[in-house]
């Protein structure tokens, strides 16, 4: 089977060692903002750089590597969605959280800064709504893009782009109006 001609000027362990410098970063902020946990998205995107250099001889060439990545990566943050351990985990944490007392979560919510919130509320739309908007903004995806790598139809990423910016602007005229945004 003949290799894409993306292989074929490349040693295998240095196309391995370019692929992490190259993307590395930018998938592990991809699967962070899935996942909201930095030792997870970590472990995705090692276990994506793994699967991607044992397949690496099928890779078909129809789409960019970038794109190839990015569709693995998404897969396996919806894998771990599945997975028990993040089931336990939110169980856990939804246990745990009642035993906060209010005066802790008063000051936490006080001294956030407003880019973190803005960042906690996109991370906590649906996930539909979110890996549009993550990758639409964050990452700088076209709609044609983001169709490809969610395998869904231009239209599709359109809606759930409008209907998660809908979202954003209702939780932060809310926001705004209890006097958390400053302005000025």
């Amino acid at each position: 089977m003949k290799q894409p001609s993306f292989f074929e000027n490349e040693r295998i362990d240095d196309l391995f060692y370019h692929l992490v410098q190259e993307y590395g970063e930018e998938l592990t902020r991809l699967a962070y903002l899935y996942v909201k946990d930095k030792n997870i998205s970590e472990d995705i995107i090692q276990d994506v750089f793994m699967r991607a250099f044992e397949r690496i001889d099928q890779f078909a060439g129809k789409s960019s590597y970038k794109t190839y990545l990015y569709r693995m990566t998404i897969n396996r943050c919806h894998d771990y969605f599945r997975s028990w351990s993040y089931k336990n985990t939110v169980l856990t944490e939804k246990v745990s959280h009642v035993f906060q007392s209010k005066e802790e979560t008063e000051s936490a919510v006080l001294l956030k800064q407003d880019k973190e919130f803005i960042f906690t509320i996109v991370t906590s739309l649906p996930i539909k709504y979110r890996e549009v908007i993550i990758l639409y903004y964050y990452h700088e995806f076209s709609n044609e893009e983001i169709a490809q790598l969610l395998k869904c139809s231009i239209n599709t990423v359109k809606t759930r782009l409008c209907r998660g910016r809908l979202r954003l602007k209702k939780k932060l005229a809310i926001y705004d109006q209890e006097g958390g945004l400053e302005h000025g």
